[in-house]
């Protein structure tokens, strides 16, 4: 079972800013596998399965700053996470938590896959290991660029431009398969078929 979460913020005022990205490949995921999701409590989710591989869709209603809190939860009824076994988590389940997210430091339309890591000053990152008590968990890094003129919390919240739309659809395609790569073939061979494709990017 994979439990995969997509970033973002609930509601129409932001369902289609740089910031919501991960919501859209978690929408994605869900028509192509006809996977129903709900809204449950402080998340959305959906039960379902992909190439023969059991998977939970999540996309927190806790607002991007608070997405831990939705995580945890989703984990500990899940059976993944308890109150008193964070270390469990991270020795058991590193490789079944996939979180789908917006980062500044890749261009709109580049994907990159890590296995874990720091947050990278993502909020919604740094509340998942806060509350969940560890780094060890996949990332699907999705750039939405950066504007140097921009304050950084208005530029997330802003719309993709015109001339970025395309990128930004094509990187949700490829977010798509490469999610499916993971649960199929695992991490490593994700990382190798979509990260080589990614020049000058630490």
């Amino acid at each position: 079972m994979y439990i995969i979460v997509g970033l973002g913020n609930p509601g129409s005022k932001y369902a289609e800013t740089r910031h919501n990205i991960g919501f859209k490949v978690i929408d994605r995921i869900s028509e192509k596998y006809s996977i129903q999701l709900n809204e449950k409590d402080i998340y959305i989710i959906g039960k379902g399965v992909a190439e023969g591989v059991d998977i939970i869709l999540l996309l927190p209603l806790t607002f991007m700053n608070k997405s831990g809190i939705a995580v945890r939860k989703a984990l500990r009824n899940a059976g993944m996470l308890t109150v008193n076994m964070p270390a469990n988590y991270s020795a058991n389940y590193s490789d079944k938590l996939i979180v789908v997210h917006d980062d500044l430091d890749l261009e709109a339309g580049i994907m990159k896959i890590r296995k874990n890591g720091t947050s990278g000053g993502h909020k919604g990152i740094e509340s998942i290991i806060s509350e969940i008590g560890t780094k060890d968990f996949i990332r699907v890094k999705l750039g939405i660029g950066r504007d140097r003129d921009m304050n950084v919390e208005e530029y997330v919240l802003s719309n993709f431009r015109p001339n970025e739309k395309d990128a930004a659809k094509n990187a949700i395609i490829n977010a798509v398969d490469a999610v499916t790569v993971i649960v199929t073939q695992g991490v490593q061979k994700a990382m190798n078929t979509y990260n080589r494709k990614i020049k000058a990017v630490n």
